[in-house]
């Protein structure tokens, strides 16, 4: 599988071959709705089952990019076109691909109006996510990483809610605000190495003092994507505004951007400055914990409610990422793959109800088991998963976060923890208020349980949650070798501590930068394992 010619530019560029055949779709409006949604379903479904050879065709023990392509793009200044995915970027293709054909399936009867642009927009907003995990340059990323503010824009302000304008311009100038800062490292390090090439951006080395004021600029950036307390405002008003589909996409995919951002730039580029500003990402994760998860406690509309548990989520990924031992970031990586699912989901079982009753308000639902036995019991499925329930894929990354917190700092975990205790607080209470109870109003009584196909939507989202939380090794076995990679280049790094004898070959160039690295590789290989083992 390895030799497919093109595989991530086909899985990349496809759904924009999808949108122009939409574009050329002509005739009355009915005719025009109903073969704008076959199009792109059937686009964004060829899409995934393109990306599922990624996952089997994958080098499980091979820590670099696989996949790679390379073209010629703006030769004169030394940038190219390349693509390329390793264990931590190819989870997130997959779900990106994933989550667009549910999305579509999603709107099927929710969109009514310019159906044909929605489904170019989501098709648009699909290339443009793939794109961002597989760019191996610099300003590819960028490019990709931006575009996704022009679709999001697009479908949050004509197809959101009553304040779907404001909603749409405080996201994208909360997003764009904080990338123009990140271009502005971009066109530094391009200034310094010569060249926008992220593996080799990896083994530069940066002078100390500059990398903080890059790794701030990066930061300002990804931070809003995450997003991190304080700049998290645009969240919730972007969810409850954005249509249902929107808002799974929105804390899906677009959400994972920052903690990516974090992974493949903030720590390989900038390691020493990531190790110096590590305490003021663990103090505003849990702010970001323990407070919007105060706030969600508040809440009386069902998305804002799941909106502020994403934030409290995340905070979470970001503590992980910044402890920089396997299990934090493992679990940072696989709390994003899960959260991708689980929010998604919850997200869509807001929309289920709402497309019945027109309403987001907690106080007007109650009872719904009675007559919508699956809806409660898919509802109940995606609660405990993000409550962190063992057997579901919450637990996993919540518990790999927790270890390598604990390993960090006592007080990280200790804080850590009472989110998750007002996590499961808040989704309890917002179950039992919408699902149990009395069955006592006329319309929430009439409410019909799934259709065959809110059931297909479901089923799929049900088995990986379980699946994750019941085999995760299949998740580990790919972000593992990618991972130990990312710790051992930034212990050479930064000398925090001698390289794991397994993982030496893959940091041998940044090695050999620092002094007293070669004598250890070069006078004892034979027995470099051995004080490595007695060392741990």
């Amino acid at each position: 599988m390895h030799n497919i010619p093109n595989l991530l530019s086909i899985i990349t560029f496809l759904p924009l071959v999808g949108a122009f055949v939409i574009a050329t779709i002509r005739g009355d409006d009915l005719n025009v709705a109903r073969n704008a949604r076959w199009v792109a379903l059937w686009t964004s479904s060829i899409v995934f089952l393109l990306s599922l050879l990624l996952w089997f065709g994958f080098d499980r023990a091979n820590p670099g990019f696989q996949f790679e392509e390379r073209a010629e793009w703006i030769p004169v200044l030394n940038i190219a076109y390349r693509m390329g995915v390793d264990g931590i970027s190819m989870p997130f293709v997959i779900l990106s691909t994933l989550l667009t054909p549910i999305c579509i399936l999603a709107s099927w009867e929710a969109i009514e109006v310019r159906v044909k642009e929605y489904m170019i927009a989501f098709l648009a907003l699909e290339t443009l996510m793939v794109g961002t995990f597989c760019a191996l340059d610099f300003v590819a990323f960028y490019v990709f990483f931006e575009g996704v503010l022009i679709p999001m824009f697009i479908i949050i302000g004509i197809w959101g809610g009553p304040r779907r304008v404001y909603s749409a311009f405080k996201f994208f100038l909360f997003t764009l605000a904080g990338s123009v800062l990140m271009l502005v490292a971009i066109l530094t390090m391009y200034d310094i190495a010569g060249t926008t090439d992220i593996p080799t951006l990896m083994t530069q080395k940066f002078d100390p003092g500059l990398q903080i004021w890059l790794w701030l600029a990066l930061f300002a950036s990804f931070a809003v994507k995450v997003p991190m307390w304080p700049v998290h405002t645009w969240l919730p008003d972007a969810h409850v505004e954005a249509p249902t589909a929107g808002s799974v996409i929105l804390a899906g995919v677009l959400l994972k951007m920052g903690g990516y951002g974090f992974l493949r730039f903030s720590i390989p580029m900038l390691p020493d400055a990531s190790l110096t500003l590590a305490p003021l990402v663990f103090a505003l994760s849990v702010v970001a914990v323990i407070y919007t998860s105060l706030v969600a406690l508040a809440q009386s509309d069902m998305k804002k409610l799941i909106a502020y548990s994403s934030v409290a989520h995340m905070g979470f990924v970001t503590a992980g990422t910044f402890t920089f031992n396997r299990q934090g970031i493992e679990g940072a990586i696989f709390q994003m793959l899960s959260h991708g699912i689980v929010s998604a989901a919850l997200f869509l079982c807001v929309g289920v109800v709402y497309d019945r009753l027109h309403s987001r308000e907690i106080a007007r639902y109650g009872g719904l088991v009675n007559n919508m036995p699956r809806y409660a019991f898919a509802f109940m499925i995606f609660t405990m998963a993000s409550v962190g329930l063992p057997g579901t894929s919450g637990f996993i990354g919540e518990f790999l976060v927790m270890a390598g917190a604990f390993q960090a700092s006592t007080w990280l975990a200790l804080f850590i923890t009472t989110g998750m205790i007002l996590g499961a607080a808040y989704m309890l209470w917002l179950y039992r208020r919408v699902v149990f109870g009395k069955l006592e109003k006329d319309d929430v009584r009439a409410m019909l349980d799934l259709s065959p196909r809110e059931i297909a939507i479901f089923a799929p989202l049900i088995l990986i949650v379980l699946w994750m939380g019941i085999y995760p090794a299949s998740f580990t076995s790919i972000t593992g070798p990618a991972v130990d990679q990312l710790i051992a280049n930034y212990q050479v790094a930064t000398g925090t501590q001698p390289v794991p004898a397994l993982i030496a070959p893959a940091a041998a160039a940044p090695a050999t930068e620092l002094p007293g690295t070669e004598a250890p590789a070069t006078e004892q290989p034979a027995e470099a394992a051995e004080p490595a083992g007695e060392g741990q």
